[in-house]
């Protein structure tokens, strides 16, 4: 039987303890969102302060050469290439996460044979993925079809009449994870090209662009890699695609020679062709904060603290909290989940309402899901034990039943 002592003992022979000065942790929370939202690093208020004051402040618009603010999107970009298996030259950091979705998903459609008209995604996926996709069909005049199957459909879904395969690594409800390489194996088999979500991947796992064959690939800058709220996202081209395909928003920064105002727009030659318009600078500033820490740490140790953690939540739900109807939604198997733990249970609002009034700050997910994130980076066995005391305690005394916790929906 495990105890809090033994929880203490491990965070103690933690390789990764250390990071966790790294962030701004409140001492009366224990922040289980930080794959809907990281932590603050403590480095990111003195890097946007002088950015500020000096940069802007003081160099104006001189700093977009003297602090090479231009290159920001690649220079981060090749940052995060290094955490996704990536080489330098095949990301850049820029836009959000459903605008890359559209640049990369248009990219493809444009550039695949008129007998292949089909995107297959799953029904799980986050719904703006699939909410971009049917834009992008409706726009082309429903030339296209959006195949959305469940997940036991996919492989028999995926045939020679498919352009794009659109999947999300790590599942936003319960966490659950596709094995990368066996899914793009299977596009590739069909000739299809497969685009890849990392939002709930990059930053709290190893990934492997290049050894797993992966076309395309977007993701997020705010959760793992603590970017900060609506950080910029990022965008992954294969070094093989990047002259084949041309982003549907052939903004100015995509240009091959952005200053010198050509009216006709003329494609750079590589990962930069996917930029649009002119980058946030105070955003880019911000996640590479946050990336720079990633990097310090190794991302072996991450997921191997990472899988520890959720196996430790899952044990003591099941011994503190069994008697209780709360029941697992995410795998038992770490190799078959995210960063996450998940579980079901019929008043999973007002519980998560009742835990983040207790300083455990979880989040919900419709219908029934009580979701907690796991960031090895700050987060310790302790916390989970901590954790899963306040969440027996509130169902042992029904506190969630207290009328604050309850739903409100709105009426309009």
């Amino acid at each position: 039987m495990t105890t809090r002592k033994d929880c203490e003992r491990w965070d103690v022979q933690d390789d990764l303890a250390g990071f966790r000065n790294a962030f701004v942790l409140p001492k009366d929370v224990i922040y289980f969102d930080g794959n809907s939202l990281g932590a603050l690093p403590v480095r990111t208020p003195e890097r946007i302060r002088n950015l500020i004051e000096n940069e802007w402040g003081k160099e104006l618009i001189r700093s977009w050469n003297s602090h090479a603010w231009i290159n920001y999107p690649r220079r981060v970009g090749d940052k995060i290439a290094k955490l996704i298996g990536a080489s330098s030259g095949e990301v850049v950091a820029t836009d959000s996460t459903s605008v890359n979705l559209f640049k990369l998903l248009g990219a493809s459609l444009r550039q695949e044979p008129q007998a292949r008209r089909v995107i297959v995604s799953e029904r799980t996926n986050f719904p703006t993925n699939l909410y971009i996709a049917q834009g992008l069909v409706e726009m082309l005049g429903h030339r296209y079809e959006l195949r959305v199957v469940d997940t036991a459909e996919l492989e028999a879904s995926v045939d020679e009449t498919v352009a794009a395969v659109m999947l999300t690594h790590v599942n936003f409800r319960n966490g659950d994870r596709h094995d990368m390489a066996w899914f793009t194996r299977l596009a590739h088999d069909k000739g299809a090209i497969m685009l890849w979500d990392l939002s709930h991947s990059a930053g709290a796992m190893p990934l492997h662009m290049q050894r797993d064959c992966v076309d395309l690939a977007v993701g997020c800058g705010y959760k793992y890699l603590n970017g900060g709220p609506g950080a910029p996202a990022f965008l992954y081209v294969s070094q093989q695609l990047q002259t084949a395909l041309q982003s549907p928003l052939s903004g100015w920064m995509g240009h091959k020679a952005p200053f010198m105002f050509d009216i006709d727009y003329q494609p750079a030659t590589g990962i930069e062709r996917y930029l649009c318009g002119t980058p946030s600078i105070l955003g880019l500033a911000a996640l590479e904060v946050g990336v720079d820490i990633v990097l310090e740490a190794h991302l072996d140790k991450v997921r191997q603290k990472s899988e520890r953690l959720g196996n430790l939540f899952i044990q003591q739900v099941d011994e503190r909290c069994g008697k209780f109807p709360i029941s697992i939604a995410c795998q038992r198997d770490p190799a078959l989940r995210g960063s996450q733990v998940s579980f079901h249970h019929n008043e999973s609002y007002s519980i998560m309402q009742a835990l983040i009034a207790r300083g455990v700050i979880g989040d919900f997910r419709d219908p029934d899901i009580l979701r907690f994130g796991l960031a090895p980076l700050y987060l310790g066995y302790t916390d989970v034990w901590d954790a899963v005391t306040v969440l027996n305690e509130i169902l042992e005394t029904n506190a969630w039943q207290d009328s604050t916790f309850k739903r409100r929906l709105l009426v309009t």
